[in-house]
């Protein structure tokens, strides 16, 4: 079933063309990565999905049904939590959930037990009285979750939610969001962090201008392009013949060497690894410590892209 369908989504501001004919569909279950360069259109296709901006034209459906402004009833069905830090400053960490989920639960007593339970999900039991300008920046992320998720939402947006955050509340914050996942919620995740989204990921689409560069899961990105894995080696005083060697054959995309390690940026295959070994070989050469790693999701980023994503 799908939880969120786009088709042929168009945005425009004025002469700028921030989604152009942008399609998506996401699964129920499914923890969906969006990723895109900076101003690609990410938050502009959430925002569009969500009935935040309207838009020139194209099909938007959440949990199989037309959303519009008015559909409250699928609205409630969706938490939010914004990269930019949305609570109240003059509310306690208890009040501010508590606000939050009013919006959606009516029913106090409900909604005490909600909001309880989104402060021990987040692990802000002793901060319960404390105002957001007494916690640290990780601490307020939390808050800005639990605010979000309180309503135990089927349909989670989280927008870079581990911005500027200490490897703690990040470690806190993506076995949280696993634990949604696995309670049901199907999650949207955007993130500047390559390796989060390689983690919690189980399907990833990059778009930028406004379209759909690829999509498929971690692995299926990577054999959608023509990189591969990179292998160094340690070599002492590599001959300029033998690096032109290297540089020569089929499978180098590039290769570099800085007098004590080889660095080879392969395409895609299976022989790579061997064939660069046997070529240092059939030169005569020794070599010390081989090191191969396989094509990061960041590779195949800036392969499409052209750019590295970065904060």
């Amino acid at each position: 079933m799908s939880v969120v369908y786009v088709e042929n989504l168009v945005k425009r501001y004025k002469e700028v063309l921030a989604l152009d004919h942008f399609n998506l569909d996401i699964r129920q279950g499914e923890v969906f990565g969006l990723l895109g360069p900076n101003g690609s259109g990410k938050t502009t296709a959430i925002n569009c999905m969500l009935q935040l901006l309207t838009y020139d034209k194209g099909t938007i459906e959440l949990f199989g049904e037309r959303m519009a402004p008015s559909r409250y009833d699928l609205k409630g069905r969706i938490g939010i939590v914004p990269q930019n830090v949305a609570v109240f400053e003059e509310l306690t960490v208890t009040e501010n959930i508590d606000y939050f989920c009013a919006l959606y639960e009516k029913d106090r007593k409900t909604r005490a037990r909600l909001v309880g339970e989104a402060i021990e999900f987040v692990g802000l039991g002793e901060y319960v009285r404390f105002r957001p300008r007494k916690l640290s920046g990780g601490l307020v992320r939390r808050l800005n979750i639990a605010c979000g998720i309180a309503h135990r939402p089927e349909l989670i947006f989280l927008d870079e939610p581990t911005v500027a955050v200490d490897p703690q509340s990040r470690n806190a914050i993506l076995e949280g969001i696993r634990s949604l996942n696995r309670d049901g919620s199907t999650v949207v995740y955007t993130s500047h962090y390559m390796e989060e989204v390689e983690e919690i990921c189980t399907r990833i689409m990059i778009m930028d201008h406004g379209q759909v560069l690829a999509c498929g899961t971690n692995n299926e990105l990577k054999t959608m392009v023509g990189t591969g894995e990179k292998i160094q080696v340690e070599v002492i005083d590599l001959p300029d013949k033998a690096f032109e060697a290297i540089k020569a054959l089929s499978c180098t995309q590039r290769a570099g060497y800085d007098g004590k390690t080889l660095e080879v940026f392969c395409t895609s295959g299976a022989q790579n690894l061997s064939t660069v070994l046997q070529t240092l070989q059939q030169e005569g050469l020794s070599f010390g410590r081989v090191y191969s790693e396989p094509p990061t999701l960041n590779d195949v980023f800036l392969e499409l892209t052209g750019t590295e994503l970065r904060d």
